[in-house]
């Protein structure tokens, strides 16, 4: 991990160690300082034990050949590392002042989120009905919440779901991601969500015999599988980046540079402007994931944590086309319509 290459002791480098992110074993640096007031030399030595897969870090460090500290850190520690804060400077505001505009920032973003989602529900309503409006509203809500599950389930705080018309949901947090195995968990979570969601939809369905719920679980499930499109910034996009970024630089900037090519193909034969504008935004996340390939702070995934999200990527979307390829042969028009498109 770049991040430990260099150490440093009150802004000046003191001791170096050359990491390439895969060597096992124990290392140490040796290095000196010089105590500013008396000039006594001290000699420091940092002693560290590293295991990648699962990942484990212990550290002790001694001055003059005695011990003076040591720790430890794993998985869950980086996982719930919190980024330190500058301190805010002070400002002549009176409490109450800063409690009213709390008050009015708080306000202002519920009233964002029922604004844009009355108008998603009157854009839908438009070009479709309003129960069809309400109902794939629904499934973008259980798809958006899937993803504040996972990041809470981190520690993260999170802003909550904002639905936005003709471009789906969004879900917003606070924090940063500090491992690839939070990104694999948050962007999954919401497709499986949704698979959740026609699974219960899809049982209605044979309780019930309205095709209502028949149709929810296939649009449902043909919405939540165009999300796994291996393709940034959609969710199967992060997962691929977390995978193959894992690997390897080079594997990472091809795969996802193939999940360029499929997203431009996709866009250009159905006609989807949309997925255009979404792959510059992807691009764009490709270059910058590559430059910083050196500086990343993110833990990449062992190899058990590669495999694990590539079974559980495919899983879960074996399920959704499963539910699709199940309700089109029902015979029903309407309902064959999603196995229609990923026929086409």
């Amino acid at each position: 991990m770049a991040g430990w290459q260099v150490l440093y002791w009150d802004g000046q480098p003191v001791a170096g160690k050359n990491a390439d992110g895969i060597a096992d074993g124990d290392f140490s640096l040796e290095f000196s300082l010089t105590d500013q007031n008396s000039g006594r030399v001290i000699q420091c030595r940092l002693e560290f034990s590293l295991k990648w897969q699962p990942f484990h870090f212990d550290w002790r460090l001694s001055l003059d050949e005695e011990a003076v500290a040591d720790g430890e850190r794993n998985v869950q520690d980086i996982e719930r590392q919190v980024p330190e804060v500058k301190p805010v400077v002070k400002k002549d505001t009176s409490v109450l002042g800063l409690l009213s505009l709390g008050f009015k920032l708080f306000k202002s973003a519920k009233i964002i989120k029922v604004v844009l989602a009355g108008a998603s529900l009157a854009a839908y309503s438009w070009l479709f009905s309003l129960p069809f409006a309400l109902s794939l509203l629904a499934c973008l809500v259980v798809h958006e919440y899937g993803h504040v599950r996972a990041m809470k389930y981190f520690g993260m705080k999170t802003k909550g779901i904002y639905l936005i018309p003709f471009m789906g949901g969004l879900a917003l947090s606070d924090s940063k991601i500090n491992t690839r195995w939070q990104d694999v968990v948050i962007s999954l979570m919401g497709p499986f969500f949704g698979l959740g969601m026609s699974i219960l939809a899809l049982t209605a369905y044979w309780i019930t015999g309205e095709i209502f719920f028949a149709g929810i679980a296939a649009f449902n499930s043909l919405l939540n599988l165009f999300n796994l499109l291996p393709v940034l910034p959609l969710d199967g996009g992060h997962v691929l980046k977390s995978i193959s970024f894992s690997m390897n630089s080079i594997t990472g900037l091809i795969l996802c540079g193939l999940g360029v090519g499929l997203g431009v193909l996709i866009s250009y034969n159905f006609g989807l402007a949309l997925l255009g504008f979404l792959l510059l935004i992807g691009s764009v996340e490709i270059f910058f994931e590559w430059k910083q390939r050196h500086h990343s702070h993110l833990l990449p995934l062992d190899r058990y944590g590669q495999i694990f999200s590539a079974a559980w990527y495919l899983i879960t979307v074996a399920g959704l086309v499963a539910i699709i390829m199940y309700l089109a042969g029902t015979g029903d028009a309407i309902l064959g319509l999603p196995l229609k498109i990923l026929n086409s």
